[in-house]
Formats: C-alpha cells, structure tokens, sequence
C-alpha cells in the first residue's frame, strides 16, 4: 500500500522545466494575498514615482552633480579673493584626497598669471609640501584641482549637456572601445606618465637628465578634455539604454497597480 502512494506522488511530482515553473506558478496563486497597509502602499507609490523621474532626468541629474563639483573647485579661489579664507579652505580641503592640487599643475584667478611653471626641480617630497599652497594677493588664488581635472569635469559636463539635448531627436551610439583607448586614455597616458617617469629617472640617476620634464598647461587641458569626451561618449548611450528600459518597466507597474485605495493587496511590484 505505502508503495502504490508513493508511485503515485511520484507521478503527480514535475518531471520538466516546464511542469516545475507551471506548479510553481500555481502555487504562487494559491497563496493567500496580503494586505498591505496604507502608509507602505503610498511610501511604494511615491518611491515608485521617484524612480520613475529619476529613469526620465538622469541626465540633467549627472550633469548637475558633476557640474557642482567643478564649480566648488572654481569657487574657492573666488572665496579666497574675497576675504572668506575660512570657506575657501575647507573647499581645498575637501578636493585634496581626489587631486595632487599641485600649483604649478593648478590655475589660479585674480593673479597676474593664469599659471606658474616650475622653474627648479623639485623632489617628491618638496612637491606635495606645496600642496597646500593656495596662493595669495600676489600670485592670484589657486584653484581646488589642477589643470587636467578641471578640463576632464568641465567636458564631461559640456557633453553631458549636448548628449541630453540631441538624445531627444537622434539615437546616438556610444564610443567605440578602441577610440576611448586611443584618443581618451593613450594622450593622458603619454602626456602624463612622461611627467612621472622623467621624475622617476631623475631621482635615482640624476646624471642621466638635468632636469625632469614638465608638461604644458595647454597639453593637461587637451588631454584631461579627451578624457572627459570620452568617458560621457562611451557611458552615456550605455547608460540611457539601461534607463529607458527601466522607465519602460516602471511605467509597466504603475500601470498594473491601483493606486486608488481599491487595490489592498500585495503584487508584484
């Protein structure tokens, strides 16, 4: 007798992928719904509708965000030159672990000279002691992060603000790998890894190069402008490929849930 019932469990049991994801299905129905309580329903709803303007916006979000965080680093000397030294600090402060701020690499406002080069070599060491060199009256006021950084956020928000703008009337591809390696990454590549090798070398065989190498203002500019083209070129068709379908999806579930107060059950949300 035990043996018949378990024959015919056994037959009842799925045998295919098919049957499993069917008696799943099945079992999913049967269960009882639950009520969901009116606070979380709206706390969805309103998340639900963030989500969805964020999958719509996130353009105008990210350029935002990167355009705030080169200005504060524009700001600061703007700060200094005004007598909120105080600000102006915490401002340098708070770019110090994302920048080397070297001032001979840095531009400074209000100054004689948009820039300063090196006239002695120095060592690593007399190097990041001039870090925290934020200028003066005489010399103008340093900006917050250097040459290159400034260019490569800069870009990324010129080409942020193009993208969000023809996005709306073309379909544009993204940067093909090869190109971000070429003309994005080799140019800073060259022109910065030049810099630090030269230092490199000099350090430890000072008789092989009088003096390390220096790049230009203009070449940190051209270089971190590449870079910045092409991490916004190569990302952001990416990227709006993935929010459109999110904003799809969203817009898929708002319409299958009632929002009324009609629906007090759980669904798949």
């Amino acid at each position: 007798m035990g043996s018949l019932d378990l024959d015919k469990e056994s037959q009842q049991q799925p045998t295919s992928s098919e049957d499993i994801i069917a008696e799943a299905q099945r079992r999913i129905q049967m269960q009882p719904q639950r009520e969901i309580p009116l606070g979380k329903r709206i706390w969805v709803r309103n998340l639900t509708f963030a989500a969805l303007w964020f999958s719509q916006h996130w353009v105008a979000v990210f350029n935002t965000i990167v355009g705030l965080f080169v200005g504060g680093a524009l700001l600061a000397p703007i700060l200094m030159y005004f007598g909120a030294t105080g600000a102006g600090q915490l401002l340098h402060d708070f770019y110090s672990p994302h920048c080397h701020q070297y001032p001979f690499r840095s531009w400074f406002l209000f100054g004689p000279q948009a820039s300063y080069r090196l006239t002695e070599p120095l060592s690593i060491v007399e190097m990041n002691k001039l870090s925290s060199f934020v200028g003066n009256a005489d010399v103008g006021y340093k900006t917050a992060l250097c040459q290159r950084d400034i260019a490569i956020y800069s870009t990324m928000v010129f080409t942020g603000i193009a993208y969000g703008l023809l996005r709306r009337k073309y379909t544009i591809p993204p940067l093909s790998i090869w190109a971000y390696i070429v003309f994005g990454i080799l140019p800073m590549l060259i022109d910065g890894g030049s810099q630090w090798i030269s230092y490199v070398i000099w350090t430890i065989a000072p008789e092989l190069i009088s003096r390390p190498f220096e790049t230009y203002p203009l070449l940190r500019t051209l270089t971190g402008a590449l870079f910045g083209f092409g991490c916004t070129a190569l990302a952001y068709p990416y990227m709006n490929e993935y929010f459109e379908d999110m904003h799809q999806t969203l817009k898929q579930k708002l319409a299958q849930y009632d929002y009324s107060g009609d629906n007090n059950y759980d669904t798949t949300f």
